[in-house]
């Protein structure tokens, strides 16, 4: 009786899952989005918009001796004169010798390009200024 116990056991196979289709569609999906990846391009991108409260413009209330300005049109003025921005870097430097605690403020137009505002903090942290305000300005 237990030889046939035996033979019965070993005729009878133990229920497997076969992993191998499985895995050959994880490699397939895989594939696909590493080919993919790089042809998809961020053009821009949206920002959720603001609520009804905090579209309020608010006030700047604490006034920096070092004020700039970038308009629409990519002009950037330091405390109401216009300079170009090869000179912005020197000019920085020599008003970090005169305040050398001061916060600069950068008042960005929406449509000035974001290079500028790239090149003036680049600017300001080689003059020395650990942080900025940066206000938008929503025209």
């Amino acid at each position: 009786m237990s030889r046939q116990f035996l033979q019965q056991r070993m005729t009878e196979e133990e229920p497997s899952i076969n992993l191998t289709p499985l895995i050959d569609v994880v490699f397939v999906i895989l594939i696909m989005f590493i080919v993919i990846a790089p042809l998809l391009e961020m053009e821009k991108i949206e920002l959720a918009q603001a609520s009804p409260a905090a579209q309020e413009i608010s006030n700047v209330t604490q006034k920096s001796p070092i004020a700039i300005e970038v308009r629409n049109d990519n002009v950037i003025r330091l405390n109401q004169t216009t300079i170009p921005l090869d000179q912005l870097l020197a000019r920085l430097k020599e008003l970090k010798k005169i305040y050398p605690t001061a916060k600069p403020q950068l008042f960005h137009d929406k449509k000035a390009f974001f290079g500028t505002y790239q090149e003036i903090k680049t600017a300001l942290e080689i003059a020395g200024f650990e942080e900025m305000d940066l206000i938008l300005k929503p025209s």
